[in-house]
């Protein structure tokens, strides 16, 4: 009889709450079938066997442990948002005589069945929704996927062990809730929090200091390797910082304007600054959650946006020439043009263009404006640490390549730098201090210094004479680089590049490092497309939890607003001053984590694009144009939740319908 009970009870509770278990239920849904997705495509022998699809493979990994902490955390949070709305309920049940081990058993038993019905539910979405993911994905990569249907028990066991823990650990946490708690206190738990916010000065300005210094690292960080390390500190402090401000900042800046008379003694600020300070008390950590999610979303679609949209020109920017071997020596550079020439010949194909050249790389420790390398005696010892590489030409090559005529006197250099910056006006290398006589804005197509995560520092010398002198100077041996275009389809051309290898292979004389645009290409791109496919993936995952976040918040200031509209309207105030009053508080509370996120973008970029250079990223614009674009659609859309979930809002401020003009 108890059980049955315990049962009509768990149902019942969950019924008649429908309006808050509904989003909860479809968000847990979601979660896993994106979850089993995203696992089964990373373990996907169709996947893994495609151009560029080892890479990819390995981002959705990576990815599906971004899911699954983020699941924890989410689930965690919206579930206390429910057992916070069901205090009162569960107050009441404890007054009329259930004891607190009886509602325990009836919270266990609604746990159980949402996660009965979220995991079924959940699962079954995720493998029918699973090959039409996998098409995506291979259209994407430019591959093909095989007919038929396919059920990953990989996945399946691993979305079932993780969503299990998860919803025992939140059956834990809520019946440590209820232990814990009076029943007094269940019954009161939603009108705790009315008393005046006071305001807490040492975490405002702690907010300040984190979410400042989170920016300034951003600005001032600029070698590639450091950045990867220092994001993840500027990232925590940013996000430290937006609770913060968002929880004690807030209050601190509303108290402030509470202490101006002159400016709140006023009964439209009067009215607006009081009920914003009780506003910002009960939603500051739902804001702060949206505006995170939010600053998620748009770096994620305009990084991976961007590279989608710049991948022929990063292609052309990292190969150069339809072929190009880099590193080894003249014997091999005039081989493989013998042999290129050949081969293109047998096919109906021709070379148009080709190039050769020596040059000099060394591993540079850059101080300032001296360069320090590895050299011959031993001083300084190998350089264990570097900060850039140091590519260095004859002016005689140079001018040869580029059709120009320029001229050097005495220990002049041409200077071209890559990812950083270098305003000094002179350059040392070993014992000998050269003059920067001006800087070029391309170093001849060697795509390589492109490639290269360093800086790198492209010199022109004089003559052969300087170029030796380096030479014996340094540990390192000089190299040649060769490249070639030809008149061909994508096809012959690849043809063509096998073709060599198979030759050099077969003569064992020839060690090439030789790389093929067209070849290349696809690899290439299907990176940049499996980052989008996993950006957009994650993007939906995370709107999804802003949504319900939104959702959750609006039916929060619902219930208090409800009983703010009915004190204000005694008072005095007419019907309008408090729809007018009540919709600016909760347009500004709305808007302002998008407002925020837009600021945490802005101050991101500059990192970002440190690594958009590192994945070859043609050009800064790109990214600036995507961003703003993407900044735009996300409003957009952010406006549309706000109109949808406005409605919510609305009927719970006025059951009867006398508020509904507020939403016009």
């Amino acid at each position: 009889m108890r059980k049955r009970l315990y049962n009509r009870l768990a149902w019942d509770g969950i019924g008649k709450n429908w309006k808050l278990y509904f989003p909860y239920i479809l968000s847990c849904v979601l979660t896993i079938a994106m979850y089993y997705m995203i696992r089964s495509l990373a373990f996907n022998d169709e996947v893994q066997a495609m151009r560029g699809g080892d890479s990819v493979a390995l981002l959705l990994v990576l990815g599906s442990w971004v899911v699954m902490i983020f699941a924890v955390i989410f689930l965690f949070y919206t579930n206390s948002f429910l057992m916070k709305r069901r205090q009162r309920e569960f107050g009441l049940y404890i007054v009329l005589g259930m004891e607190k081990r009886h509602l325990c058993r009836v919270i266990a038993r609604e746990t159980i069945y949402i996660a009965l019905i979220s995991l079924g539910l959940g699962l079954l979405a995720g493998i029918s929704l699973d090959k039409l993911m996998l098409l995506l994905l291979t259209r994407a990569l430019g591959g093909e996927a095989a007919l038929g249907f396919r059920l990953s028990g990989e996945a399946m066991v691993s979305s079932l062990i993780l969503f299990g823990v998860i919803f025992c650990l939140i059956l834990l946490n809520s019946l440590r809730q209820v232990r814990k708690t009076a029943p007094i206190e269940l019954l009161k738990a939603e009108s705790y929090g009315e008393r005046e916010p006071k305001a807490k000065w040492l975490l405002a300005l702690l907010g300040g200091l984190c979410l400042g210094a989170g920016y300034a690292i951003s600005q001032v960080v600029d070698d590639p390797l450091e950045a990867m390390f220092w994001f993840f500190v500027a990232v925590v402090l940013v996000i430290i910082g937006t609770y913060l401000l968002f929880t004690a900042g807030s209050i601190a800046l509303l108290k402030l304007l509470q202490k101006n008379k002159r400016y709140y003694y006023k009964a439209r600020h009067f009215v607006s600054v009081s009920g914003m300070m009780y506003r910002m008390k009960r939603n500051a950590v739902g804001l702060a959650n949206i505006c995170i999610l939010a600053t998620m979303v748009l770096v994620m679609i305009s990084t991976t946006a961007s590279l989608v949209a710049g991948a022929e020109q990063a292609v052309t920017l990292r190969y150069p020439y339809d072929l190009a071997n880099d590193g080894t020596d003249e014997y091999t550079a005039a081989w493989l043009s013998q042999k290129t020439a050949e081969e293109a010949a047998a096919r109906d194909a021709a070379v148009t263009e080709e190039v050769s050249y020596s040059y000099l790389a060394m591993y540079v420790l850059r101080q300032e404006d001296v360069f320090v390398t590895s050299s011959v005696d031993g001083s300084p010892e190998e350089v264990a640490y570097t900060e850039g590489v140091a590519y260095v030409i004859t002016l005689e090559d140079y001018n040869r390549l580029t059709g120009e005529s320029r001229t050097l006197a005495g220990d002049e250099i041409l200077l071209y730098v890559s990812k950083t910056d270098y305003e000094e006006d002179t350059l040392t290398i070993f014992d000998r201090t050269y003059t920067v006589a001006d800087r070029v804005d391309s170093f001849l197509g060697n795509g390589r210094v492109v490639a290269y995560i360093y800086p790198s520092y492209c010199i022109v010398v004089r003559d052969e004479a300087q170029l030796a002198y380096l030479e014996e100077s340094s540990i390192y041996d000089p190299a040649v680089f060769w490249g070639a275009d030809l008149d061909a389809d994508d096809e012959t051309k690849i043809q063509i590049y096998q073709a060599l290898l198979q030759a050099a292979s077969e003569e064992n004389s020839y060690v090439l490092s030789l790389e093929c645009q067209a070849w290349e290409r696809d690899e290439l791109v299907s990176i940049y497309n499996g980052f989008f496919f996993l950006g957009v993936f994650l993007s939906v995952l995370f709107m999804i939890a802003a949504i319900l976040v939104i959702y959750y918040k609006q039916i929060s200031e619902g219930y208090e607003d409800r009983r703010r509209f009915e004190i204000m309207q005694k008072v005095g105030m007419s019907r309008r001053e408090v729809k007018r009053s009540i919709r600016s508080q909760v347009l500004t509370v709305f808007f302002l984590p998008l407002a925020m996120a837009g600021v945490h973008e802005l101050f991101a970029m500059s990192i970002i694009l440190q690594f958009m250079d590192a994945l070859m990223l043609a050009s800064h614009s790109i990214y600036y144009i995507t961003a703003a674009v993407c900044f735009g659609a996300f409003a957009v859309a952010y406006a549309l939740v706000y109109a949808l979930t406005a409605r919510t809002y609305y009927r719970i401020v006025s059951p009867a319908g006398a508020m509904d003009t507020m939403a016009a």
